[in-house]
Order: structure tokens, then C-alpha cells, then sequence
């Protein structure tokens, strides 16, 4: 599930665009459709061509709700970068492109909305060549730039293509086990309580699951979960998600609050930052410095402290260590963003390094600033899992060739994430295999886990549209999952050990999955069933039981057992065919071989039930046929 995220001037046609591509008009207060301008956070959804439904979130672009702007912002996987043809680069349109970038929102397309205003090509080459201009040096610098219309509704099947291409080679949000819900709107519904909206990653959540609000602390249950407004059993890491939770009040939670899994996440008073000041930014930034922080969705007011250097000038780059009036929820690596109280300004961002530092440090001391280098370029185990992460999954060899660990380093790393769970060999063969040089598919537990979810829900999903098929074929379920032959069989191997799926055959199902025939269903099952029983070895033709039942209770009744089809269009009951198989055998054993004419006089039946039984065997590897007769293979 990915979600992407509009930014761009006021009065560009963000909204008017999204309900053009969606049919969903994202601006949900009366004033916005008053005014005719996006002043909180808005939200749709849409497929692309591949069939990947993706959220999106509509960011205001009036300077006065830039606050509002970066509540939503923050987790999207790709930018819809909107600049108006007939104004061009605005002052707006820098400011979000800076946050983009300070963000590192890797993935973007540039939308040049209000293309019907423009008669003049020049014109449109000239604000073409400022937007490249505008884009150099940052994280949309290659972003391909798409003419549209929302109100003519053109150009929008090349805009969805280039959304898809720019979400195409995005890894899955990595899946930690340890879920994060930041909260960017809170309301209640009436009958069921207390919802919240925002964007999930670092794991899963379930209906059921115990949650806590944070900071706050707040504990209460998951009621209910909704995915663009379809509800969920399940909602995985990525995805925009609307949580019921029952035993909290809708004062008890705000924009902000981190809902999570209780005793998963710690808030903090402070942390270490690496901050990047913006080269555009009115001034040098000095120590002690007050800021407005803003990671996730959480706004706070932040006392900034520079570590060894008085000021940080525009353009530079440095550590610093943010004091929070409030607690927060961060996690190394958590992008932010600060901005200056008064007058309002975006000062510049960056990632969280140190998200629980043992206290204050001494500003200008040697050893804190090593240390944070070190910790900002990481332990071996996390380049390693950040190398494994962003593959999905690979072979041993590669990942550890990328995250460039010498061979001795790289063999305790192994050993220490194979041990603590958070290294999977995909095709399971020891611990004795994974040394630096091997060929064995790895891949995290976090996205180990989330295959092994997405593959439980596409079997869920395929038992509620088929009841009464045994499974699904393994072949529909690997394309569906979209993986290599190795990394299924490993899947599916691992979630048999589970006894979480079994397989019969050619078909993968879930263990608790049973065919349940309707009263009526059962009724015609035992009259088909009492024909058999008075005639086992002349029974009806496989198109006289489908007239009884229905294709799909016989199908059922097939893949159950409980029917034999032996060719086109013979079937025996399981008891007939097994009476047959033990009489067959007897014969030979008496005689050495049999005709199918001693079958027919054996079993009173027709010489068209008994050729066919007969050819079932060969096929089988049962019987060999010798001109007019048949022996047991040996």
C-alpha cells in the first residue's frame, strides 16, 4: 500500500486536481468549498493501471497553513508536485520543494496543472524550463514533468502512468513488528466512539490488538480498522488507516499522538539530530535557539542547542540536540522539519540519530560529537538490515558486498541477527550456510512477516470469493504475491511448519478453511449421493451430477475426495472407486492379467465405464496394457 502526498502553491489546482483523478474531492470542511482553498489536510484514493490502490493526501498551499501542510506530509512514498502554467515557480512551490527535500521524499511527478489557460507554447516551454531549474539539486530533479487539466480532465492517464512508474521500484514500507500510527485527525462516529486517521508504518495492526496513546500513555482496544473507507481485519505498514479504538474518549487523543502497541515506543524529552539549515533561510542559526519541531505528525515547541559550533550558517550542515517541551515519539532515522515561531519560516530539517541520549551533552566535547558520527553512520547489524531492507530480499553474498563489511565483521553480523531473529534464511537450510560468500536468499523478519500476512490475506480473500473451492492454486497465489519461485516455496514452506496453510495438490489453503455447503446444497449432495450408492459402478455422467448439483458444489465435492472423475465425463463415488481398485487388483493377483470385458462381467456394468476406469489406471501408473490386456505394473 503507498500513499502519496500533493504540495505546491496556493490556487494551483491541487484539490481540483485529485478529485479529477479520483472522483473525490479531498477538501471536507464547509470553509474550504467556501473560500475555494485547501486549509487542512484532505484525503482520497485511486487505482493505477497495475491495480495498486494508493492513498493520497492534499496538503494546503497557502503559506498561513504550512503547519498544517507538514501534519500530512511526512511517510508519503512520492510527491504529485502541482505548479499552475500560468503562474509557474511561486514562493510556495520552493518552500514545499525545500521540504521535500529535507524529507527525502525520494519518489515525484510534476504535475503543470491549468494547461486549457495556456494558448502560447513559448509560454509553456519558458515555466517548463524554471521548473527544471527550480528541481536541480533536489530530491524531484529527475521527476518527469506531466501537462494537465483537472477541470478538462486531461492529460490524466499520462499523469496515473507516471505516478505508477515513479512508485514502481519503491521497496514495501519495511515492517519492524513494532506498528506506528501517527495521528493527523481524530473525530467519533456515532455508535462506535473514538476514530483516527493517519498513516501506518513499522508493522502491522489488528482488530483486537491491545493500543496505547502516546505520549500520553492512554490505554484502549482496537474496534474496528478501515482502509479507504473498506474495512480490514488487518491494516500493514504504508497504508492509510482509520482506527476505531474502543475505551478512550475523543478528547483523550489529538493531532499529534502516536498510537502503538504498548511498551513498544518510549517518549523522550530530547534527541540528537543531523540539521541541515537551508542555504535561502534570513539568517544564521544560533545556539539556544526556540524552533517549532515537526516530525510525523506531531508539532512541538523545541529549544535548539548546537553541538561544536556558536552558529550554523545558511547552506551548513551540523549536529544538534533538540529539547522538547512536550515529550515525543521518534525513531532513529525519523525525518524533521524546523521552522521559526515568529516570524514564520522553515528553517531546515533533517534525520533523528539518537532518539534517547543519556542527557545534556557538553557542547564542544570531542567525544560526542565522535560518537554521533559513528552512530550516524550506523553498527554493522544495521547497515546490514538497512542494505537487506531496501532489496526486500537477496542473496547474502550481494548484501553484504553493499554495505562494504570485511569478512570477519560481516560473519559475527550474521551470526548475531540470524540468532536474534531479525535475519531469515528464505529457503531455511541452517544457520551453517550463512557465511559472507553465500548464495542463500535473506531477507528481514519485518518483511518476512509482511509476506506471510499479504499471502494469508490473498488466501482469506480468495476463500470468501470461492467457499466452496478446497484452495487456491499455488500458481494464481504466486503471481498474486508477485515473487520468484524460491522465495514462494520458501513461503509456503514456512507457513505449512506454522500449520498456518495447508496444501493438497496443486492448491494452497488456509488450515482452519473448511467447504461449507448451504441446507439446500446438502440436500442435493445426498440425492446425488443415493444415486450413486444404487448404482456405484454405472453411476451418473459427470454432466447429470453437475444438473444436480451445480459446477461448483460437484468441483467441491471433487477436490474433497468425495467424488473420482476418471475422465471426461466419468465419475464414481470414492467408495465405487475404491471397490474397483481392490476387485482390479484381485483379479490380477488370481490371474496374472485381466480384459476389460472381465472387468465388465466382474463389476455388471458397461464396457464405457469399464475402459475408461481401466485407461485411469494406466495413467496412474496402476496397470500396463498388452494389446487386449492388462497386468500390474511392477
Amino acid at each position: 500500500m503507498r500513499v502519496i502526498g500533493t504540495a505546491g502553491h496556493v490556487d494551483h489546482g491541487k484539490s481540483t486536481l485529485v478529485e479529477a483523478l479520483t472522483g473525490t474531492h479531498p477538501d471536507r470542511l464547509k470553509e474550504e468549498r467556501e473560500r475555494e482553498m485547501t486549509i487542512d489536510l484532505g484525503f482520497a484514493w485511486m487505482t493505477l493501471p497495475d491495480g495498486e490502490e494508493i492513498g493520497i493526501i492534499d496538503v494546503p498551499g497557502h503559506r498561513d497553513f504550512i503547519e498544517n501542510m507538514l501534519a500530512g506530509i511526512a511517510g508519503i512514498d512520492a510527491a504529485l508536485f502541482v505548479i499552475a502554467a500560468d503562474e509557474g515557480v511561486m514562493p510556495q512551490t520552493r518552500e514545499h520543494l525545500a521540504i521535500l527535500d529535507l524529507l527525502q521524499v525520494q519518489g515525484g511527478v510534476v504535475a503543470l496543472t491549468k494547461i486549457d489557460l495556456i494558448e502560447d507554447p513559448e509560454w509553456i516551454g519558458l515555466v517548463e524550463g524554471d521548473i527544471h531549474q527550480a528541481l536541480q539539486g533536489t530530491v524531484l530533479e529527475s521527476a518527469p514533468i506531466v501537462r494537465v487539466s483537472g477541470r478538462r480532465k486531461t492529460g490524466l492517464q499520462e499523469l496515473t502512468a507516471a505516478l505508477s512508474a515513479a512508485l514502481s521500484d519503491r521497496p514495501p514500507k519495511l515492517n519492524t513488528g513494532k506498528p506506528r500510527l501517527p495521528v493527523d485527525r481524530v473525530f467519533t462516529i456515532s455508535g462506535f466512539g473514538t476514530v483516527v486517521t493517519g498513516t501506518l508504518s513499522d508493522g502491522v495492526l489488528r482488530l483486537g490488538d491491545e493500543v496505547e496513546i502516546l505520549p500520553q500513555g492512554v490505554r484502549g482496544r482496537i474496534r474496528g480498522l478501515q482502509t479507504h473507507k473498506r474495512k480490514e481485519d488487518v491494516a500493514i505498514p504504508g497504508s492509510r488507516t482509520a482506527v476505531n479504538i474502543s475505551g478512550i474518549t475523543v478528547d483523550q487523543v489529538q493531532r499529534g499522538d502516536v498510537i502503538a502497541h504498548p511498551k513498544d515506543y518510549h517518549p523522550t524529552g530530547r534527541f540528537d539530530a543531523r540539521l541541515r539549515l537551508l542555504a535561502d533561510a534570513q539568517a544564521p542559526l544560533r545556539h539556544n535557539t526556540q524552533v517549532k519541531l515537526f516530525v510525523g505528525a506531531t508539532e512541538a515547541v523545541a529549544r535548539l542547542r548546537l553541538l561544536g559550533v556558536d552558529e550554523l550558517k545558511p547552506g551548513e550542515t551540523g549536529w544538534i540536540q533538540l529539547e522538547v517541551v512536550q515529550p515525543v515519539i521518534v525513531v532513529r532515522g525519523d525525518r524533521y522539519i524546523l521552522r521559526r515561531p515568529s516570524p514564520g519560516e522553515t528553517l531546515g530539517g533533517g534525520a533523528v540519530i539518537d532518539p534517547h541520549p543519556k542527557g545534556r551533552h557538553k557542547r564542544f566535547a570531542a567525544e560526542t560529537l565522535t560518537r554521533l558520527e559513528a552512530f550516524e553512520r550506523g553498527t554493522p547489524a544495521e547497515i546490514l538490515l538497512q542494505a537487506i531492507a531496501a532489496a526486500g530480499y537477496a542473496p547474502l553474498k550481494d548484501m553484504v558486498a553493499r554495505s562494504n563489511l570485511d569478512p570477519e565483521t560481516a560473519r559475527q553480523t550474521i551470526r548475531e541477527l540470524h540468532d536474534s531473529g531479525q535475519l531469515v534464511d528464505i529457503e531455511s537450510k541452517g544457520p551453517a550456510i550463512l557465511i559472507p560468500g553465500s548464495d542463500a536468499l535473506v531477507t528481514t523478519a519485518g518483511y518476512w512477516d509482511q509476506l506471510a500476512m499479504k499471502a494469508l490475506i490473498e488466501l482469506r480473500d480468495f476463500h470468501q470469493a470461492y467457499p466452496l473451492k478446497m484452495g487456491m492454486p499455488r500458481e494464481e497465489l504466486k503471481s498474486k504475491l508477485k515473487l520468484s519461485t524460491r522465495v514462494f516455496t520458501g513461503l509456503v514452506n514456512k507457513l505449512r511448519a506454522e500449520q498456518a496453510v495447508w496444501e493438497s495438490g496443486p492448491l494452497v489453503k488456509l488450515a482452519d478453511h473448511e467447504v461449507q455447503f448451504t441446507s439446500q446444497q446438502v440436500q442435493t449432495v445426498e440425492r446425488l449421493m443415493a444415486r450413486f450408492k444404487a448404482n456405484p459402478y454405472s453411476p451418473p455422467t459427470v454432466k447429470e451430477c453437475q444438473a444436480e448439483v451445480g459446477e461448483d458444489v460437484y468441483q467441491a465435492l471433487a477436490d474433497n475426495g468425495t467424488l473420482v472423475q476418471v475422465a471426461s465425463d466419468v465419475v464414481f463415488s470414492r467408495s465405487g472407486y475404491d471397490s474397483l481398485i481392490r476387485g482390479v487388483r484381485q483379479m490380477m493377483e488370481e490371474g496374472t492379467t485381466v480384459t476389460a470385458a472381465q472387468v465388465r462381467d466382474r463389476f455388471n456394468t458397461s464396457r464405457r465405464y469399464v475402459l475408461a476406469f481401466l485407461e485411469h489406471l494406466d495413467e496412474q501408473g496402476v496397470t500396463v496394457r498388452d494389446g487386449d490386456v492388462r497386468r500390474l505394473r511392477k
